[in-house]
Formats: C-alpha cells, sequence, structure tokens
C-alpha cells in the first residue's frame, strides 16, 4: 500500500491537504474565509485524496464528502472552535526547538509523575505544569507522564474521549504550548512521557466513518465501535494511527508513549498494530538520535508485547503492572471488592515483587478462569508498578485518592513499596505531599443523550465494587474542579511526607543495591502475615528492607550470616513518626521488633 502523510502540510506560498477516503467518490476541500473557497480533491493510490492551495497558517478549512455535508480534518492539527468547529492550518515548521543535545532517558532510570493537565494547576493547560517543573525537579521526578492530550469536546476530560489524534487540546494551549512545555522540560532533564488511545475514538464530534472504515463491528468494546485493525481497508487505518505516533515522538519531541488499553487493540493479523508502532518509533529514535519509548498498559497478564520481534513479541519496551497496586492497594487497605477480591494477603504481594504477574497461569476468582503467563524471563525494569494512578483513583465514586483510605504512616510505608522496588516506579500527581482533593471523573459534552449514557455506564461498570455512595456527575464542572491539586503541602505531616518522597528517590538514584534490575539481584520472603523482607543487592552493596504492613508491631528474627545496621526508619519523628523506631543494629539471631506500617532499611556491616 503506498501511504501518504495525511494532513494539512503548509509551506511558505502553499499547503497541501490530503485525506484519506478509499471509498469515496468525491471530495472536496472548503476553505472557510470572508469568502468561502470550494476546491476539487484528486484521488491518488490506496483512496488518499489531496489538493494543494495558497493559504496561510490560520485558514480555517473543512472536506465535504460525497456530497454529504462539511467534517473537520480526520487529521487536523488544530480545532480552535472545539469539536464541531473547522480544522486550522498551522506551520509545522515555525517553532524553534533548543533541546538539540537531548538524548533522552533509559526507562530503567525513570522516575515517572503522571499528570492530567487540566487539574494539576489552576491555571489548567501546559503554562501551569511548566511552572512547576522545578518543583517536581527538587523532588527527583525526571520524567513526566501526560494523560491524553488530543482534542476532546469541551474544556475538560480525562482524555480519553479524543476525536482528534493528531490535534492538541485548544484549552490546554494547543500545540505550540505543548511544544514549550517539551522544550523547558528537556532543558532541565525532564523526560516527557505521552498517553495516547488508540483502542477507540470518542463519540461527540467522531464523524470518522463519513470517511472511510475506521471502524468494525467484528468486534464490541466498551467504548462503542470497534477500530477497523484487520478487516477491509484496516491497512490506512493503521498508517492513520502509526503516523499519530511518529508526530508526537518527531515533531512534539515526545520522548515515549504510553499505548492505553492494548488488550483492546482488536488486530488478529499477522502485522500488529503495536509490532509496527515500535517500528515506526525506531526509526524515529534512529533519525533524531534520542531514545524513543512505548509503554503499554494491558490488562492481559501478556508478556509478548514486550517480547522480541525476533521471538514472535511485539519488541515494546515495557509496560504497566497494575497486579503490583492490586497486591499492595487489597493489602494495606483491607479491600476486597471487584478484582480486589483476587488480592488481599502477604503472599500476593511476595509474588507481585518476584514474578511481576501475580496470576501466571494459576486460577483467578475474579474471573473464574486460568489467567496469565509467566514473567519470569524478563528484568524488572520492563515493567512499570504505583501505589495509585488516575484509573485506581478515579474510577471510586468519591474519587477517593490513598491519603484518604491509609493513615499517614501508611502512606509513607506504600511509598517505600513502590520507590524501593527494583520495577520502574510511577507516582500520581500529589500523591508525594498526601493531597486530600479528590480525583473524579469528569466530561463536558454537549449532547445530552451522551451524558446520560456515561452515567449510567458508570454505576454498571463499577457495580461489582459496592462503592458506597453514588458517583460524582461527570457532567457537573463542580466535579472537575474539586479534582483540581490544592498544593496544600505547609503542615508538618505533609511537608515530612514530601521529604520522605525526596530521601527515598534520591536513594533510590544514588545507592548501588538499588540499581540492581536482574530477577537473582532481589529476594522476597515472609516470615509472617503482613511483614516482608526485600533484600536488594548489586556489586557487593546488600541492603535488607523491613515492611510491616500490619497495624501492630511484629518481631522478625534474622537468619543473616552478619550484622545489619539500620540506614533509615519511616516511623522516626524526623518524618513525623511516632518516635519509637527500631534498633540501630540487627543482630545475628536477635528478634527485630518493627512497629505497625513502618519500612526500615537496613545494610550489611561488613566489619
Amino acid at each position: 500500500m503506498n501511504n501518504e502523510k495525511v494532513g494539512a502540510f503548509y509551506e511558505p506560498g502553499t499547503c497541501l491537504f490530503t485525506v484519506w477516503a478509499p471509498v469515496k467518490s468525491r471530495m472536496e476541500l472548503i476553505i472557510e474565509s470572508s469568502i468561502r473557497t470550494t476546491l476539487p480533491m484528486e484521488k491518488k493510490k490506496s483512496g488518499y485524496w489531496q489538493a494543494s492551495v495558497s493559504v496561510e497558517p490560520g485558514a480555517r478549512y473543512r472536506f465535504r464528502v460525497d456530497d454529504e455535508g462539511l467534517f473537520p480534518d480526520p487529521a487536523s492539527l488544530s480545532q480552535p472552535e472545539g469539536v464541531h468547529g473547522p480544522s486550522e492550518v498551522i506551520d509545522r515548521n515555525l517553532f524553534i526547538w533548543k533541546d538539540a543535545g537531548w538524548k533522552g532517558i533509559p526507562l530503567a532510570d525513570m522516575i515517572i509523575y503522571e499528570i492530567h493537565t487540566g487539574a494539576f494547576t489552576d491555571k489548567h493547560n501546559f503554562e501551569g505544569i511548566r511552572g512547576r517543573l522545578d518543583y517536581l525537579k527538587n523532588i527527583g521526578i525526571n520524567t513526566i507522564e501526560l494523560m491524553p492530550v488530543a482534542q476532546f469536546p469541551g474544556k475538560r476530560n480525562w482524555g480519553y474521549d479524543a476525536v482528534f489524534p493528531f490535534a492538541v487540546q485548544n484549552s490546554y494551549g494547543g500545540a505550540d504550548e505543548l511544544k514549550n512545555l517539551v522544550n523547558e522540560a528537556h532543558s532541565k532533564g525532564i523526560a516527557v512521557l505521552l498517553d495516547v488511545v488508540y483502542n477507540h475514538l470518542g463519540p461527540e464530534g467522531n464523524n470518522f466513518s463519513r470517511f472511510a472504515p475506521y471502524f468494525t463491528d467484528k468486534y464490541k468494546t466498551p467504548w462503542g465501535e470497534s477500530i477497523n485493525l484487520d478487516d477491509a481497508w484496516s491497512d490506512g487505518v493503521k498508517e492513520y494511527f502509526i503516523q499519530n505516533a511518529e508526530m508526537w515522538l518527531g515533531d512534539f519531541h515526545i520522548d515515549g508513549l504510553r499505548l492505553d488499553a492494548v488488550h483492546a487493540l482488536r488486530d488478529f493479523s499477522t502485522n500488529h498494530l503495536v509490532k509496527q508502532l515500535k517500528e515506526r518509533a525506531e526509526d524515529v529514535e534512529k533519525r533524531t538520535g534520542s531514545k524513543k519509548l512505548l509503554i503499554a498498559e494491558i490488562d492481559l497478564n501478556d508478556t509478548r508485547f514486550i517480547l522480541e520481534k525476533d521471538k514472535w513479541g511485539y519488541g515494546l519496551d515495557g509496560q504497566w503492572a497494575d497486579e503490583f497496586h492490586h497486591a499492595l492497594h487489597a493489602l494495606i487497605t483491607g479491600e476486597k471488592s471487584g478484582y480486589y477480591e483476587d488480592f488481599g494477603e502477604t503472599a500476593h504481594l511476595v509474588k507481585a515483587f518476584t514474578a511481576t504477574y501475580v496470576y501466571d497461569g494459576n486460577y483467578s476468582i475474579h474471573r473464574r478462569r486460568k489467567f496469565g503467563s509467566d514473567a519470569h524471563a524478563f528484568n524488572y525494569d520492563r515493567f512499570v508498578v504505583f501505589d495509585q494512578n488516575h484509573d485506581q483513583t478515579g474510577n471510586r465514586p468519591d474519587g477517593g485518592r490513598l491519603s484518604t483510605l491509609v493513615s499517614f504512616e501508611g502512606l509513607k510505608l506504600t511509598a517505600a513499596t513502590v520507590l524501593l522496588s527494583p520495577y520502574v516506579p510511577l507516582l500520581f500527581m500529589g500523591e508525594e505531599y498526601g493531597e486530600q482533593n479528590p480525583f473524579l471523573f469528569f466530561v463536558d459534552y454537549s449532547n445530552e443523550d451522551l451524558l446520560a449514557a456515561v452515567r449510567k455506564g458508570r454505576e454498571e461498570e463499577f457495580a461489582c465494587f459496592h462503592h458506597e455512595g453514588e458517583f460524582a456527575d461527570p457532567a457537573s464542572a463542580e466535579s472537575f474542579l474539586k479534582s483540581v491539586l490544592s498544593w496544600h503541602y505547609a503542615d508538618k505531616q505533609s511537608d515530612a511526607l514530601m521529604r520522605w518522597y525526596q530521601y527515598l528517590i534520591n536513594f533510590r538514584k544514588t545507592r548501588k543495591a538499588m540499581r540492581g534490575k536482574e530477577r537473582r539481584q532481589t529476594k522476597v520472603s515472609s516470615p509472617m502475615d503482613n511483614l516482608i523482607l526485600l533484600e536488594r543487592e548489586f556489586e557487593q552493596d546488600h541492603l535488607v528492607i523491613v515492611l510491616n504492613y500490619a497495624n501492630m508491631e511484629l518481631s522478625v528474627k534474622s537468619d543473616y550470616n552478619k550484622k545489619l545496621c539500620r540506614i533509615e526508619d519511616s516511623s522516626s519523628g524526623h518524618w513525623a513518626g511516632a518516635g519509637s523506631g527500631t534498633a540501630s543494629e540487627w543482630g545475628v539471631g536477635q528478634l527485630l521488633e518493627v512497629p505497625g506500617t513502618t519500612i526500615c532499611i537496613y545494610e550489611f556491616n561488613e566489619n
């Protein structure tokens, strides 16, 4: 198939418009100005239509498809009037980049911080994030991950209902403001990841089927029609999304993409979309000399997505490991509804440490079948873990963060569980100081039927969690405003928690034992319920991290053949703890008394 670059490509004096519509018999370009100009488009190979005309950046345009109506460009770079308005021509070459020396950050070295652009600050835009980059750097964050920023209906949305994947949300500041953010982040040594959605398109303003067979009824999805990835005309659909990924990685200098819900990409062809995305990312990496990562969110416990391509895998750099979160959350909160019914025992978290997948072929009560595959062949740095994220928080009726579910000591313990693990850690915005504001689900549809469907759908989808109370109205502006970070960290506990995060991140970056990413370099055991011993070892540096998830003191006997010396203790008064603390030395065969909900770090004394 001969593929053309879709969209509007401006060069001084002319602009080339290309749209894919293989089964249409007529296509016209409409330039909307004081005098509307209509131009016939020429059909090229493989169903691409083109027209070249002299216009300037800022010109508004639409396409007339088979006399059926006027529609914005599916590959629009800008929708200044929203999803129902015309598309806008912008100059892709005008922006001045200042990150020529930037080479990226390996996934293994990333400390990722997930951000919703609209809810991060009261500016609700990219400028607000730029103003907090020094703050993030001071904590130790070296990577930010933006929830989707493609154009969605209205001004408030999680971003997973976007309908123009190539256009940057206008209320966030548009394309140049995103580029400014990336430019400044790179100047401060911070990488930028972007969450992208290729498994569905939002419902409001979605006119894709007017142009081409972007959808198929072969499969069902929670969001409606399935993206056509293996039916007739699917080559052009795949190329559309591949070009989108290439744009973010190349034109916007994004360091990597988090591919949303790849398990929902219904592609049973011999050349899966994910594999093609990785190949295009590798091309961009070679061309730019800067590392370009692809990370999958997946609900299948399937290593095929990170398996090497020469072994019939798709070759992605990493994937989210939800079961680490589920095991930790159920253990620390005691929740057992919904998918948490598969977790809650200390052994589950131990297995999440040692095997990554808690369900690797064993029986799942929640799924009512055997589930998962074996991940032992992969190093720890191929998996991203967290104690909360937008999904786990926002899909609670009250949007309750972990800070509203566990004690202050519990927050320090869960942070250490993630940041001292051998996995790649991800933090959710505000958790570093114990943000109390909720993170609710919110949308800004203008269609009342859609709003009613969203309200009903959320109640049905999460009914299995048996949450008390009703879901906050996702259409209410109040739901969005309640979700904006308060940035209140002046009290004693918030200050101590932030310093604790700084300490853990610095310890992770500087302590040699933390560099061990191979399975053999981490040992995990549980001498009793609610207590885990996590050993990290690398190049003669050997640590024992003691984690007590019980609310009461537990005693554990040393089975090590050398004395251990304490490095840190989360219950210390320095961290606004009770100050009871653990013993400064843990001798051979001695009992160590560990306060409830506490983590302490010991090193082997070589003397």
